[in-house]
C-alpha cells in the first residue's frame, strides 16, 4: 500500500514537473476585429445601421412635430378656451410619450437595434468559439482571451493574438463546401503549412526566402528568353536588308531607303532655295520702296524751288506805286 501512494506521488509529481518545463501556452482573440472582417457580417451590419437611421429620421420628424403643436399652442393659446388648451396641451403629451415609447422600441436595452444585432453576432460568434477550441487543442493553448470583451487586458502581444488564425479557420470551412475532392487535398497541405508557419515564424521566413529566390531566377530567366529573342530579330532583320539589297543590285532598281533619302535632299533643298528667293524679294522691296520715298522727296524740293522763283518772278514784275 505505502508503495502505491508513494508511485502516485511520484506520478503526480513527475506530471506537475513536465507541466513547469512546457510553460503555460496563452493566446488571445479580438472578437471586435473578427466580426469586422467576416463578409455576411458586414453586410448584415450595414443594412441594420441602415434601419437604425431610418429610425433616427422617423424620431426627427416627431420631435418636428411636437414642436409645432407646441409653437402654435402657445400662439393661439391667448384666444383659446380652457377646454381647448387642455385638449391640446393632452395631445402634446399624448404625443410625447409615444415618441419616448418609440426610443425605448427601438433603441432602449431591449430594444430593436440590441435585439436584431445580437440575432446578427451570434452565428458567428458560435463559429468562432467553434473555431478558437478546435485552435486550442490542435495547439495545445492552455487559455485564449477575448480582448474585446469586458476583461480588461494592460498589455496584450500581438504575437499571441491568433485572430487572423480564427479567420483564416472560418474562411476555410466556408471554401470546403465549395471544392472538390482535389481541391480539398491541396487545401489542406496549404493549411497545414501555414498553421505550421504560425507555430514556427522561422520557417515562414525561411519560405519567403525561397520565394524571393524563385521569383529572382524566374525573371533572369525571362531576361534571358527577351535578349535572345532581340538578337534573333535583329539578325533576321539584318538579312532580310541584305537580300533585299542584292535583289535590288540585281534588277538595277533604286533602294527604297535610298529613294526616300534623296525624295528627302530634294526636299531640303527646295526648302532652302524657296527661303533664299524670300529673302531676295524682301530686300528688292525694301529697296524700291527707299527709291520711292527718295524720288518723292526730289520731286518736292523742285516743287518748291520753282515756286519760290515764281514768287519772286512776280514781286519783280509788280509797279512800283510814287
Amino acid at each position: 500500500m505505502k508503495k502505491y501512494i508513494a508511485s502516485i506521488i511520484i506520478l503526480i509529481f513527475t506530471i506537475q514537473l513536465n507541466a513547469q518545463s512546457r510553460g503555460v501556452k496563452i493566446g488571445y482573440i479580438d472578437m471586435e476585429y473578427i466580426l469586422q472582417n467576416v463578409n455576411d457580417y458586414s453586410e448584415a451590419k450595414n443594412q441594420l445601421e441602415q434601419k437604425a437611421q431610418k429610425w433616427k429620421q422617423d424620431i426627427e420628424a416627431k420631435k418636428v412635430e411636437i414642436a409645432k403643436l407646441k409653437d402654435a399652442l402657445k400662439t393661439e393659446k391667448a384666444l383659446l378656451t380652457k377646454e381647448l388648451i387642455e385638449e391640446r396641451e393632452e395631445e402634446i403629451a399624448f404625443q410625447e410619450q409615444e415618441l419616448l415609447d418609440f426610443q425605448q422600441k427601438r433603441f432602449g436595452p431591449n430594444g430593436d437595434l440590441i435585439t436584431q444585432k445580437a440575432v446578427l453576432v451570434k452565428p458567428i460568434q458560435d463559429q468562432v468559439f467553434t473555431a478558437v477550441q478546435d485552435i486550442a487543442e490542435q495547439q495545445k493553448y492552455d487559455f485564449i482571451f477575448d480582448k474585446s470583451s469586458d476583461l480588461t487586458m494592460l498589455f496584450a502581444n500581438k504575437r499571441y493574438d491568433i485572430s487572423d488564425r480564427v479567420l483564416r479557420t472560418l474562411n476555410r470551412a466556408e471554401k470546403r463546401q465549395q471544392m472538390s475532392n482535389k481541391q480539398l487535398k491541396d487545401l489542406e497541405k496549404k493549411e497545414a503549412l501555414e498553421d505550421m508557419e504560425d507555430e514556427n515564424p522561422a520557417i515562414a521566413e525561411r519560405r519567403k526566402k525561397l520565394e524571393e529566390k524563385k521569383a529572382a531566377r524566374d525573371k533572369l530567366i525571362e531576361d534571358r528568353k527577351a535578349a535572345a529573342e532581340a538578337k534573333k530579330l535583329e539578325q533576321q532583320e539584318k538579312r532580310d536588308a541584305a537580300a533585299a539589297e542584292r535583289e535590288a543590285k540585281k534588277n538595277g532598281t533604286v533602294n527604297a531607303d535610298d529613294k526616300i533619302s534623296g525624295e528627302k535632299t530634294t526636299e531640303k533643298d527646295s526648302t532652302t532655295t524657296s527661303a533664299k528667293e524670300d529673302k531676295a524679294a524682301e530686300r528688292a522691296r525694301i529697296l524700291a520702296e527707299r527709291k520711292k520715298a527718295l524720288e518723292d522727296k526730289k520731286k518736292k524740293i523742285l516743287e518748291e524751288r520753282e515756286a519760290a522763283k515764281k514768287a519772286k518772278e512776280e514781286k519783280k514784275n509788280e509797279p512800283k506805286t510814287e
